[in-house]
């Protein structure tokens, strides 16, 4: 088993390709929105590297959002590439459980709250727990909020870019991002249980009817 994972829901990128038991190759660039000259490139050194190609995958599992706009969209519109014209199934990876799982592999936390800075005054927000398989599960849903609101669903350690936007003081670990090797992580066990979807079903997630909007009206510089 071969799984290829991407990451570009946030502001970085990054490729793992894994098997059932480790890590065969990781790599990240972590320059502002450089995902689109990048993520094809990545890929293909990850395969020379390893002297695969596609068909050789198991699956493709990607970052679905929320996150990022243009970075869902890249990672989503990959992922569908890749998967239709090799008729290879998709592990679509919600990006609030990956950033639980990067809370958990870089810092050993087994308790989170996941918050995504969203714009416009808003974040993204859920909680996770590990469970017996090291995986961070859901026990909640994915909400877009306002920062009131979310003060309200806060029950667990805040991680991620949105946590110092609801709570100033939780400052330690608001610079934590997830990475395709947390997607890797979560997709192994997926791919393993053939817990998978077809690559018509590789759909960005936003959370946010009004993702269209223009950058101004977003809130961005």
């Amino acid at each position: 088993m071969k799984v290829l994972a991407l990451e570009s829901a946030n502001e970085q990128c990054s490729v793992s390709i894994v098997d059932e038991n480790q890590e065969l190759f990781f790599q990240l660039d972590t320059r502002a929105k450089a995902q689109t000259q990048t993520i094809l490139p990545m890929i293909e050194q990850g395969f020379l590297q390893l002297d695969i190609k596609t068909e050789d995958l198991s699956c493709i599992a990607f970052s679905r959002g929320p996150g990022s706009f243009s970075g869902v969209r890249i990672n989503a519109a990959v992922t569908q590439a890749l998967a239709w014209s090799n008729d290879l199934p998709v592990v679509p990876v919600s990006t609030l459980q990956a950033l639980a799982q990067a809370a958990h592999r870089v810092h050993g936390l087994t308790t989170v709250t996941a918050v995504l800075d969203a714009r416009m005054s808003e974040v993204y927000i859920a909680s996770f727990q590990l469970d017996t398989d090291g995986i961070m599960q859901a026990v909640d849903e994915e909400q877009l909020l306002s920062y009131a609101a979310a003060t309200e669903c806060t029950p667990f350690t805040l991680v991620g870019s949105g946590a110092t936007l609801i709570d100033p003081s939780q400052i330690q670990y608001k610079d934590l991002s997830a990475t395709a090797q947390d997607i890797a992580t979560i997709a192994r066990k997926n791919a393993q249980q053939q817990h998978w979807v077809s690559a018509e079903l590789a759909l960005p997630v936003y959370l946010r009817d009004n993702a269209w909007k223009k950058i101004p009206e977003q809130g961005k510089a």
